[in-house]
């Protein structure tokens, strides 16, 4: 934050939240054996099978908005638990597709439910899932999460040492 603001910044409240439900969502799904990103992938994955897409990892990486290095370590792990079959794209060989196996699928739909109601608890303050306040909310968080960000400026050590004696960290 800087000194002329009077309280938190959006983005640093934005880290917050980001934070504070990937925790809650941890929280929630370990008895069942993922870790939120885990939790990400394999919802994610789940809805777009129910969809008719067999999606290859770098797919489900630009679905997720996770890295596909990332994609493709959760994925390892998902399939050393028997969560997910990966198999060789027939259409590209350097592609990878993805697939819930049964075990996958069950422990998916129960983690789904189990997040949709932490979800519900934690959108309380708003109103509930089907508020107007939460579909406001949800609105501005698509419009930030679409909007393109523009190339970043060089990084010189003057803009540095600028940010540094206003409070800010680089």
């Amino acid at each position: 934050m800087s000194k002329g603001s009077p309280g938190p910044t959006p983005g640093f409240l934005v880290w917050r939240l980001a934070n504070k439900w990937r925790v809650a969502v941890d929280r929630a799904v370990a008895p069942l054996g993922l870790t939120h990103a885990q939790y990400s992938l394999v919802a994610s994955l789940y809805g777009m099978q129910r969809a008719g897409e067999r999606p290859s990892q770098r797919r489900l990486a630009d679905h997720t908005g996770l890295e596909a290095l990332y994609v493709s370590k959760l994925a390892r792990a998902l399939e050393s638990a028997g969560h997910i079959e990966r198999t060789r794209d027939p259409r590209d060989p350097r592609a990878v597709q993805l697939r819930l196996t049964e075990q996958g699928e069950a422990v998916t739909r129960q983690a789904v439910a189990v997040v949709q109601d932490l979800h519900r608890q934690l959108l309380e303050p708003l109103g509930g899932l089907d508020a107007p306040r939460t579909s406001a909310f949800t609105d501005e968080l698509v419009l930030l999460l679409d909007t393109p960000l523009a190339p970043s400026a060089p990084n010189t050590e003057n803009s540095r040492n600028t940010e540094n004696s206003q409070g800010e960290t680089p």
